[in-house]
């Protein structure tokens, strides 16, 4: 039996859909709750950084997250982030999500001028405190600047249930899950980093990923192999996704091309995101298709003029 539902899971981080005046796209969020939900993920996880949640306002988180699980109608889980630097504002966010039908959540660390384990510790607590739903901590210290050791992320499990789950994204990621696992072995722990080392992660003991990629199902589909034993089947899906992968994840415009592919997908109406991001460029969209083409998969694509 596994030690919890969230096991083995691909949890596809979304991005926000905009229409082109820069406004909230509705109908686009009802179509890719669909569009993700006919690929097989287990969760969608909306308003991580990748989500251009720092663009967005209090009353359009509310209507994105009311959106989103109205569209879900309870099929797979819904997580849904609340970070904030002040302790107050994500104890607000968190409540505010769950009011309105989130299943978990995801926090990341507090910015500090001086970090401290007992701040961030009093920080996780007072989330926990007030709410009843998982929490995944986010471990990505390249956004948060926030370090946490291994030590301190198995005690904050321990004394903080609801903390019991990670979305562990400190380079080297394999090397940081062998230890977390054998710190925590009954942590629930998700790779990230747009799936670059979800292989080596899951061979390390992560039991799914929640990340974002422009075919989710690639990715559904490496967890799916690997919890059923076949390593070299989800080594070979895992191997021939990698130039896409790769592509995808360039710092800076990773999110314009995942909304790129969404949009050639028809899982959202437009690839806009919001200033001071800019479209991308016209050669790097004929190198994405490009890889595309060279990797099969463009029949889930629009013609590259469309």
């Amino acid at each position: 039996m596994p030690r919890h539902p969230f096991l083995h899971s691909s949890y596809t981080i979304a991005p926000t859909p905009f229409a082109p005046d820069g406004s909230i796209d509705r109908a686009s969020i009802a179509t890719m709750v669909e569009f993700l939900i006919g690929l097989g993920v287990q969760g969608i996880t909306m308003l991580g950084v990748m989500g251009e949640v720092d663009k967005l306002g209090d009353a359009e988180r509310d209507l994105i997250i009311d959106d989103v699980v109205t569209a879900n109608r309870g099929r797979v889980k819904i997580c849904i982030g609340t970070s904030h630097v002040g302790t107050d504002r994500s104890v607000a966010y968190s409540k505010r999500a769950v009011e309105l039908g989130a299943d978990a959540l995801m926090v990341a660390p507090p910015k500090l001028a001086k970090p401290n384990d007992a701040a961030l510790r009093a920080h996780y607590h007072a989330i926990a405190a007030a709410v009843t739903v998982p929490i995944v901590v986010q471990d990505h210290p390249v956004s948060s600047g926030v370090l946490m050791s291994v030590d301190f992320l198995a005690n904050l499990a321990r004394e903080a249930p609801g903390c019991n789950y990670l979305k562990l994204e400190e380079e080297p990621t394999p090397a940081k899950t062998t230890r977390m696992r054998a710190a925590a072995p009954d942590m629930v722990i998700f790779g990230g980093m747009g799936a670059n080392m979800l292989l080596e992660e899951l061979k390390h003991g992560a039991d799914g990923t929640m990340t974002g990629f422009g075919f989710p199902e690639i990715l559904v589909k490496i967890c799916a192999q690997y919890a059923a034993g076949d390593v070299d089947g989800a080594t070979q899906t895992f191997y021939h996704a990698c130039p896409l992968i790769r592509y995808e994840n360039q710092p800076g415009i990773n999110m314009a091309i995942r909304k790129y592919i969404y949009a050639q997908r028809g899982a959202i109406s437009h690839a806009h995101v919001r200033a001071p991001s800019a479209p991308l460029a016209a050669d790097v969209i004929a190198d994405l298709h490009d890889i595309i083409t060279r990797l099969g998969f463009g029949q889930h694509m629009k013609t590259k003029g469309a």
